[in-house]
C-alpha cells in the first residue's frame, strides 16, 4: 500500500496518507502575533487545505488533538473552532495544555481523518 506524504518539509510531512486514513503532523499558525482565536482560525485553514490536498475533508476527520500554550485561551480557540466545526460532523477531540516550541505560538492542532470510501 503506497503512503503519500504531503506539504513537506526539512523534518516533517504536514501530512502522511496510508491505509485509507490520513495523519495531521501538528499545525501552527503562519501568523504567530494573532491571538489564539487568530491562530486557530488560521491552523483550520491550514488543514482544510491538508484535506483537501489528500482528497478529503473535515467532514470526515476522526480525532483531533488541541495543544494550548495557555489552557485559560480555551474560550477563545473554541470561538474559531465552533465557527469552523461541521455540526453533522464532529470528530472525537482532545484539549490539553503543554509548552509549544515557539514561546510565540498559543495553539497547536494535530488530527486524523478518514478518506472518502472507494
Amino acid at each position: 500500500m503506497a503512503i503519500r506524504r504531503l506539504a513537506e518539509e526539512g523534518r516533517l510531512s504536514g501530512a502522511v496518507v496510508h491505509g485509507g486514513l490520513v495523519y495531521l503532523a501538528g499545525q501552527v499558525a503562519d501568523d504567530p502575533s494573532l491571538d489564539a482565536e487568530g491562530q486557530t482560525a488560521d491552523i483550520l485553514a491550514q488543514i482544510d487545505a491538508l484535506l483537501a490536498e489528500a482528497g478529503t475533508g473535515k467532514s470526515r476527520l476522526l480525532s483531533i488533538t488541541i495543544v494550548l500554550a495557555d489552557i485559560r485561551d480555551a474560550a477563545a480557540m473554541n470561538r474559531a473552532w465552533d465557527r469552523w466545526l461541521d455540526p453533522a460532523a464532529k470528530p472525537a477531540r482532545m484539549t490539553i495544555e503543554a509548552p509549544l516550541v515557539d514561546p510565540a505560538w498559543r495553539v497547536e492542532i494535530t488530527g486524523i481523518a478518514a478518506l472518502p470510501d472507494a
